[in-house]
């Protein structure tokens, strides 16, 4: 009977690290949305742009005169969960105890590539795969910028609708408006 449950306690802690995430989910989960809107939504946006979003980046290259990538690192510590399970023991023989655990820390790297000083590519490396998302933990990075470029291109129309009064160059018709009746 002793042997019995410590088998099965044994099996049952095999199966529950089976449920553990893998490593590459790409193909069971898709890109997280705020982070696939990024890709798009930021390219344009200037350097002095994504710093009001984003802040200051973490490090930063130079590639060529007219080319540079900034890089933003995030490190996140995830939550863990942890499955004890003992085994019944009876007399002198100890039980027998174990764990698996769901969850370790994860990194975003968030690597800007600026073109003559505005956002050409946006792509994300790490250990940064969420239970729910692809690259789900570089969010934080980039949300701001989304919001922020969502607003300048609201802003940027209305600009140019907006035309100038241009001044009547016919001094004739401009004379005649000036005349009180």
């Amino acid at each position: 009977m002793k042997i019995r449950v410590r088998y099965l306690a044994l099996a049952g802690l095999s199966l529950a690290g089976a449920c553990t995430i893998p490593a590459d989910t790409s193909t069971v989960i898709k890109e997280d949305k705020t982070v696939a809107a990024a890709r798009s939504l930021m390219v344009g946006l200037t350097e002095a742009d994504i710093r009001m979003c984003a802040g200051f980046p973490t490090t930063g290259a130079m590639i060529g005169e007219k080319e540079k990538i900034w890089t933003y690192q995030r490190v996140y510590p995830r939550g863990t969960l942890s499955v004890g399970a003992s085994t019944l023991a009876v007399g002198p023989t100890p039980g027998i105890t174990g764990t698996t655990g769901m969850g370790t820390s994860g990194f975003c790297y968030t690597q800007i590539r600026f073109v003559d000083g505005r956002v050409k590519e946006i792509e994300f490396a790490g250990d940064n795969n969420t239970p729910t998302a692809v690259n789900g933990l570089c969010v934080s990075t980039v949300d701001r910028c989304v919001v922020y470029a969502e607003q300048r291109r609201k802003e940027q129309p209305a600009v140019a609708e907006s035309k100038p009064e241009v001044p009547d160059v016919n001094p004739a018709a401009a004379q005649t408006r000036s005349k009180p009746k």
